[in-house]
């Protein structure tokens, strides 16, 4: 059961969404902060520093994609998870915000469990971390799993725990083919049941964060993903 310092601010202009979040998350031992404009949840963010965001894409005043870059711009605040509350009809949107940095998104009318599910998942859960720690060096790569610290060719670089989880686990298993179903189970934490272009769209942020070094995450078409250490 996750821990009380775990911090979830809720970000959502519906008392009733809230409310149904609200409690749903204090019943999993969560600490839960809520905002219902982006000026505020741009505020509580910054001030608070939680450890995820739910967000709702539809806000007064500035809305969910453009708190979401602006998240992601910011030092302080470019690594905590965001997870996106969009409505069905919201495709275009919904691409956007994980283009944007967004780890994970639920649509409305969402299922609470599922979404207790996915917070779950894109927690850090740092005991087990501190239990299975490892540097791995693949390539131009360096990846410290303690402190979730990236280099490419001795430069840090600023990626998201999603980005690093999926980075870790592709140096981690060098020249195997990673399926985009496999990637979704492995790194999302769960059933291939969405839209593999999540794993896609990860991977093109990825590439662009990692520059020339992107060469070494190759493509193979029609299945998936894979890491060539050394290129010829």
């Amino acid at each position: 059961m996750p821990k009380k310092e775990a911090r979830i601010l809720v970000v959502d202009d519906e008392p009733d969404v809230l409310e149904l979040l609200v409690f749903h998350l204090k019943k999993e031992q969560f600490e839960v902060t809520v905002a219902d404009t982006g000026d505020k949840a741009l505020a509580t963010a910054r001030e608070q520093l939680p450890n995820l965001i739910i967000l709702d894409l539809m806000l007064p005043g500035i809305n969910g994609l453009e708190i979401c870059k602006l998240l992601k711009q910011d030092p302080k605040t470019g690594n905590i998870p965001i997870l996106m509350l969009t409505a069905r009809a919201g495709e275009e949107d919904r691409i956007r915000g994980l283009e944007l940095g967004a780890h994970d998104y639920v649509t409305k009318p969402f299922s609470p469990r599922e979404l207790v599910l996915r917070v779950r998942n894109l927690l850090p859960l740092k005991e087990n971390e501190k239990k299975s720690v490892k540097i791995i060096e693949s390539g131009p790569f360096y990846l410290d799993t303690v402190h979730h610290r990236a280099t490419v060719n001795g430069d840090n670089i600023i990626i998201t725990s999603t980005e690093f989880k999926l980075l870790c686990l592709l140096t981690s298993r060098v020249g195997e083919v990673q399926t985009r179903e496999t990637l979704l189970r492995d790194v999302w934490g769960y059933e291939p049941t969405i839209d593999t272009r999540t794993v896609d769209t990860t991977i093109q942020r990825l590439r662009s964060k990692v520059g020339d070094a992107s060469k070494h995450i190759e493509t193979v078409r029609g299945i998936g993903y894979r890491y060539i250490e050394s290129l010829s």
